[in-house]
């Protein structure tokens, strides 16, 4: 009955892939074709997700500096044609994409069987920043992984308490002593003792870090990193 309702409204109001621009009958907002061809995030470092030559508990980085996070789930490597959907909903307001986005990150950690936490909590934007975008990216991921997840909950427990140059503009070696202090807990709520941290992209991980070493020292147990790629 459903699926041929499906079929009935696939004609009358027909879908199209946000990738390719073509038809997508029975996929949400992209094809099969182009699902295919999504960049995998593995194999990888299970603690920062970085991709390597074969899965491993720890990459050699993690192994000489820990970061505060205890693991980390990338969806997809940050490349083509992810980054065009990451770059088309951060700053060309393109929610489809953000759905989109949402949808294949429920579905890369659903198959992975991610283990669920007690909360969400998106990484969090300077109020300059957010104001000029219109919208925190990291929120509305957390808005429609709760709709994937049965209502999973989700807080903007995190607040930015400065404005810090953007990390993309710096060396990797500056990105920690930039972030660090730039974070506090706005409110958690009481009993969280799992967090997924939810973001965009992972490149060196230094903001998700800094979050997570904030998130500890409040009481957290575990902080776990949900990001839709891995540069």
């Amino acid at each position: 009955m459903r699926a041929g309702l499906r079929r009935t409204l696939d004609l009358v109001w027909p879908r199209f892939c946000l990738i390719c621009g073509l038809n997508a009958p029975g996929h949400p907002d992209a094809c099969a074709a182009c699902r295919a061809q999504l960049p995998p995030a593995e194999p990888a470092c299970r603690r920062c997700a970085l991709l390597l030559p074969r899965e491993v508990e720890r990459c050699g980085h993690c192994i000489s500096a820990a970061p505060a996070f205890d693991a980390a789930f990338a969806a997809f490597a940050y490349g083509p044609p992810i980054a065009s959907l990451v770059q088309r909903f951060k700053f060309n307001r393109d929610l489809a994409a953000g759905r989109l986005l949402a949808a294949l990150l429920a579905g890369q950690l659903a198959r992975r069987g991610a283990p669920r936490p007690d909360l969400m909590i998106p990484v969090p934007l300077n109020w300059r920043r957010r104001w000029h975008r219109g919208f925190n990216q990291a929120e509305l991921l957390c808005r429609d992984l709760s709709r994937h997840f049965d209502g999973l909950p989700w807080s903007d427990a995190l607040l930015r308490r400065r404005a810090t140059p953007a990390q993309s503009a710096l060396p990797a070696g500056k990105r920690h002593g930039n972030v660090r202090g730039a974070f506090a807990i706005r409110r958690l709520p009481p009993g969280v003792r799992t967090v997924a941290l939810v973001d965009d992209v992972m490149t060196t991980g230094a903001t998700l870090a800094e979050c997570a070493r904030v998130l500890k020292r409040a009481g957290v147990a575990r902080v776990e990193i949900w990001v839709l790629a891995r540069a």
